[in-house]
């Protein structure tokens, strides 16, 4: 047996002991690692929750400002709740001001509507609120700080990224469609965090569809955005050309080959009403961008597609088509590859005489031997929007009983001026149902959306009811989603941009401000069964 000199004895006496030490330090690190993670868990919140739900369905609303009597504000978030702590108005009584969009509390005997709650850190309250719209608000869909709040208190969320997706702040105008198994959704101008201005080439995103990974559109959509190397939501149309480059009639065609494409016309803006350049373009899934497929000429139709124009596919005769709203559906293509292409191919529905350019006061009525307007499909001529017919009212070229679109509120027989719409079939009214912003508004230049359905894709639409109102707010471009409809078609979705623009309001909304809002109407609300 080999002898051990005193020093080497010495030295691993000394590391021994190093190593219990250093155990003992580790062991005691997580001890009190473990104690604070309890004692954190069990800590009152710092927070008082306050959410305020539908007196009706019991979902929390969002968008619903909660002011002090000191003025500060507090807007829900898409849960409808709010976190609040505020120094100096922690653990006492306060008053809040309710106030939103189409809901309301009742006033009290000095005509305030609001509540007092008892504030304290860790507790919560409950706000019902009645809703005078007959949509109900869901949530924001798109921007920073969707459910802020919620995260803040630590409540369950459906979203991946709910405060900040894509470093997306905020976005304009949607367009979207089921493509290859996904829902592909496109937006315009798009915001972030980082600088006052973002890019304005068109975003885009995917989801998956309900009932396939996808999120109930009930709760919310969980969107997929395509980003840059930056992590910022890029542009899907490039080009070094200036100008927006904004989409329309988004639609999806198989191609000569069967394959699916996705097929839209695109416009390059030199400001908010004059074109610089116009293209049908297709999505190459392989990059996930817009290319040309066909030049559109200056001197087509002014309203060739429209500006936002939804598209929707339907039968005329034995002959498939699609349609654009925009906001009432006046232009159609066949539904097959080659007239999709084509710009030649697309017709309007007018009482021109064929070939005609519209020009206020010099227009060209097509009539029949008897002298009538005759209203048809026609190629290279252009569609005749209600601002038009009132201009050859005006100068006497068309009769009054002339008027192809008449429609009008229910109640008071007033005229519903549209800006943007949405068609599409509904299988539980059996019949084609308009979602139809309105331009002129009493409480809103363009913050208030009709419904209105009739017995054919073209109408005629003419009788109208609200369903959603924003109070010197804008909410347009509303476009519905047939993909989400449930129950047979009863509950139907779509959305809009919230933005002050347009609106005359100064105030704009904390986070909403120019960003999508999602609404659902139930179909069976007999508010609408007097929509004759």
């Amino acid at each position: 047996m080999s002898s051990v000199s005193p020093r080497v004895f010495l030295f691993s006496v000394i590391s021994v002991i190093s190593v219990v030490k250093k155990m003992r330090t580790c062991f005691l690190f997580f001890w009190i690692s473990l104690a604070a993670f309890v004692a954190a868990q069990d800590a009152p919140s710092p927070y008082f929750a306050i959410t305020v739900v539908d007196e009706q369905t019991h979902r929390g609303v969002p968008l619903v400002e909660l002011r002090t009597v000191s003025d500060m504000k507090f807007i829900t978030d898409s849960n409808g709740v709010v976190a609040f702590n505020e120094p100096g108005l922690m653990d006492r009584k306060v008053f809040f001001h309710v106030k939103s969009h189409g809901y309301e509390i009742p006033a009290d005997g000095f005509g305030t509507r609001g509540k007092t709650l008892d504030v304290k850190a860790g507790g919560s309250a409950t706000i019902k609120i009645k809703r005078i719209n007959i949509a109900e608000r869901l949530y924001r869909l798109t921007g920073e700080g969707i459910y802020r709040d919620s995260v803040l208190l630590g409540l369950p969320v459906p979203l991946a990224n709910p405060v900040l997706d894509a470093q997306v702040s905020g976005q304009d105008s949607v367009q979207m469609i089921a493509h290859l198994g996904k829902l592909y959704w496109f937006f315009g101008d798009t915001n972030r965090p980082s600088y006052p201005l973002g890019h304005f080439g068109t975003s885009g995103a995917t989801s998956k569809m309900p009932g396939d990974g996808g999120l109930d559109p009930a709760k919310g959509v969980d969107l997929a955005y395509f980003a840059g190397t930056d992590g910022f939501s890029r542009p899907m149309i490039g080009g070094k050309e200036p100008g927006p480059r904004w989409i329309s009639g988004l639609l999806n065609v198989k191609d000569d080959s069967g394959a699916e494409k996705l097929v839209v016309m695109s416009s390059r803006m030199k400001n908010l009403g004059e074109v610089l350049e116009r293209n049908l373009m297709v999505l190459n899934d392989a990059t996930n961008e817009f290319e040309k497929v066909a030049p559109i000429s200056a001197e087509h139709p002014r309203n060739f597609v429209g500006s936002n124009a939804q598209a929707f596919r339907v039968k005329f005769g034995e002959q498939d088509y699609f349609c654009f709203c925009a906001p009432y559906p006046l232009v159609r293509v066949k539904a097959d590859w080659k007239s999709v292409i084509d710009p030649a191919a697309y017709e309007a529905y007018t009482c021109l005489e064929r070939g005609t350019r519209y020009a206020k006061g010099a227009a060209k009525i097509e009539r029949d031997a008897g002298g009538n307007a005759v209203w048809a499909w026609k190629v290279d001529t252009s569609p005749l929007e209600w601002k038009q017919q009132d201009e050859l009212v005006a100068a006497k070229q068309l009769r009054e009983n002339e008027r192809y679109y008449v429609m009008t509120e229910i109640e008071t027989g007033k005229p519903v001026r549209g800006h943007s719409g949405s068609v599409h079939y509904n299988a539980y009214r059996k019949k084609w149902i308009m979602l139809l912003e309105q331009i002129g508004g009493t409480s809103s230049l363009l913050g208030e959306v009709w419904y209105s359905e009739a017995n054919d894709a073209t109408g005629p639409w003419e009788k109208a009811r609200k369903i959603v109102t924003h109070d010197k707010y804008t909410f347009y471009n509303v476009a519905q989603h047939p993909e989400f409809d449930q129950d047979g078609g009863r509950y139907v979705y779509f959305e809009g941009t919230y933005t002050i623009s347009f609106s005359g309001n100064s105030e704009p909304t904390p986070r909403y401000e120019y960003n999508q809002m999602m609404y659902r109407l139930d179909l069976a609300d007999e508010r609408l069964r007097s929509n004759k």
